[in-house]
């Protein structure tokens, strides 16, 4: 009975096993494999970030990947010492981190590729080499505000990079490996590529290095020295609309009070405290303009045919309209100011009473000519439209407050692209930040000219023009005058809401100055703007210093040649350079 017994059941194992080994042999052998063998997504090399000739803004770097299972390594210690020169870690570290006992340690991530496969070559039980990148910026800080930043994954994080991902990133492979349930390579197992990542397209960016690197460092040097919370410093190609810098950079320094802290890359710039941030401000944050945005008031009365430059207002020191009281910024006399001088002196009080000829419906029709309220073609990311006033919400007050470049709020590109327009003869262009697409070959296809329409006729823009060199030349804008070059713009020293009350933040400005140079034949166009000076508060003081270094660097820089004349100023036009506050 015994003997029976063993007999059936061995039997019984016999069959079991004949089934498990020959009947279902497939199906069993599918599900252990697929216990070890995994695709994996290996990602391409990331393609980098260049400036308008050539230069490396952004580059990832092919490396070696270092893991190992410790759960396979008897001797740490040993093991260290045979490999610490090879991974680039002390020994004593290196011990350490062989002897944690959970099955997979990143042991380095940027190791060269020569030492890596010569690691890979001796078999060390328990380590894995994989193909990995590291994302590097040759410059450093330069232009990391526009650039933006990757992850830890190596997907873009802000800026660019973000807006950029999938044609930087390119297309993931897949290989097919046998890996331990912690995820490291089986020993003697071999890797099997079901597809070949694909590269990605890189940038060739409309940026000039050299010129921001000027313009970072004197924007930085100027928050420094004036206490400035933030400042912004864009130049742009008046004809194309191609940005050749951009500067956005915030004074860790400086208290940011009620407003909260403003995000940054914690790099500093070179000067001390002055870091870039997170957000590019040129194209996220909005501010009241203040007097800069009185170009819309004066242009919408030219092109109406409701002034000339030589139409004379009296202007008395201020107005109550609306329950508001409003004046002008040193108080004075009933003044007889022509167009010009209103323009030249910043008065807020005459700028009303040309605001007044165009009238509500004038004043709004040009905010949205010029641009304002509206994102740009370039759809930078957390690039903000504005917040602007319209019919719906006009209060009797607007009439004034309006057209002095108060209740509108605007990121600073959209006034340099105002401005931009007065230069271009009256044509529209959008800014633009790429360039072109440089692909692996080495191609470059470039990107569609920036589109174009015509916002002020040719002759209101010569007029705007000319009113604007005034301002430069014996107005609130002489700290921009630059010797054998004309130059037209505005300052600007604009008062700055406290958020949730219906009142002013004491003491707080934010200073501009936005212009463009040679002036009989413009070819750039700038904007400065910095938030919340202490030293002073003036644009003519504090934003226009800077807009004539990096214009006199740019305009030498490009090999602009002098004009060697300029428009004289005006008999009495002479202003202070605090009457622009608004």
């Amino acid at each position: 009975m015994l003997r029976a017994v063993f007999v059936l059941v061995f039997v019984a194992l016999g069959a079991r096993l004949f089934m498990l080994q020959v009947a279902d042999h497939a199906h069993y052998a599918k599900l252990s494999i697929a216990q070890v063998r995994e695709n994996l997504t290996t990602n391409a090399l990331r393609a980098g970030v260049y400036d308008r000739y050539g230069q490396i803004l952004a580059v990832s770097r092919p490396t070696s990947l270092v893991i190992a299972d410790d759960l396979q390594i008897t001797d740490p210690a040993t093991e260290a010492r045979a490999m610490t020169s090879l991974v680039k870690i002390p020994v004593s570290r290196l011990t350490s981190l062989l002897s944690e006992k959970n099955g997979y340690v990143i042991l380095n991530n940027t190791l060269d590729l020569n030492d890596g496969r010569k690691l890979s070559s001796m078999d060390f039980p328990g380590i894995v080499v994989e193909n990995s990148s590291v994302r590097t910026y040759p410059n450093g800080t330069l232009a990391t505000s526009l650039l933006g930043g990757t992850n830890a994954a190596g997907a873009g994080s802000a800026g660019l990079e973000y807006e950029y991902q999938d044609l930087l990133a390119g297309q993931t492979g897949i290989t097919r490996e046998f890996v331990s349930a912690s995820g490291v390579s089986l020993p003697s197992s071999h890797s099997t590529v079901i597809r070949k990542a694909k590269p990605g397209v890189g940038l060739e960016l409309t940026l000039d290095t050299s010129l921001q690197f000027v313009a970072e460092r004197d924007l930085a040097k100027q928050l420094a020295a004036t206490g400035g919370l933030t400042g912004v410093a864009v130049v742009m190609d008046v004809k194309t609309g191609e940005i050749l810098a951009d500067a956005s950079l915030v004074n860790t320094k400086t208290s940011a009070g009620v407003l909260g802290p403003v995000p940054s890359w914690d790099k500093s710039v070179g000067v001390a405290g002055i870091d870039q941030t997170i957000n590019n401000l040129a194209f996220s944050q909005d501010y009241e303009p203040g007097s800069v945005f009185k170009v819309v008031t004066f242009s919408a009365a030219l092109q109406a045919g409701l002034i000339t430059p030589t139409t004379v207002f009296a202007v008395p020191n201020s107005v109550n309209v609306g329950g508001r009281y409003f004046h002008d910024a040193e108080t004075h006399s009933l003044e007889h100011l022509s167009a010009t001088q209103v323009l030249a002196l910043s008065s807020n009080i005459g700028t009303y009473e040309i605001g007044l000829r165009v009238g509500e419906a004038g004043i709004l029709a040009q905010v949205q000519r010029l641009g304002f309220g509206q994102t740009t073609a370039v759809n930078f990311p957390g690039e903000s439209p504005g917040l602007l006033v319209n019919a719906a919400n006009w209060y009797a007050s607007d009439q004034v407050a309006l057209p002095i470049g108060q209740v509108d709020a605007i990121p600073p590109l959209q006034v340099l692209d105002a401005y931009n327009t007065i230069a271009n003869g009256g044509t529209f262009v959008e800014p633009k930040l790429v360039r072109g697409y440089v692909y692996t070959n080495g191609a470059v296809k470039a990107t569609q000219p920036s589109a174009k329409r015509e916002a002020l006729s040719p002759s209101v823009a010569a007029t705007m023009n000319k009113m604007l060199q005034q301002v430069v030349l014996d107005g609130t804008g002489t700290s921009a005058i630059i010797p054998g070059y004309s130059v037209a713009g505005k300052t600007g020293t604009a008062t700055m809401p406290d958020p949730g009350h219906d009142s002013l933040l004491t003491g707080d400005y934010n200073a501009s100055f936005v212009g463009f140079a040679p002036a009989n034949n413009p070819v750039l166009s700038m904007i400065v703007v910095i938030e919340r000076p202490q030293t002073t508060i003036f644009g003519g003081a504090v934003a226009a210093p800077v807009f004539q270094e990096v214009m006199s660097y740019a305009l030498h820089h490009y090999g602009i040649p002098s004009n060697g004349t300029m428009v004289k100023p005006l008999k009495g036009a002479g202003a202070s350079i605090a009457s622009d506050v608004t």
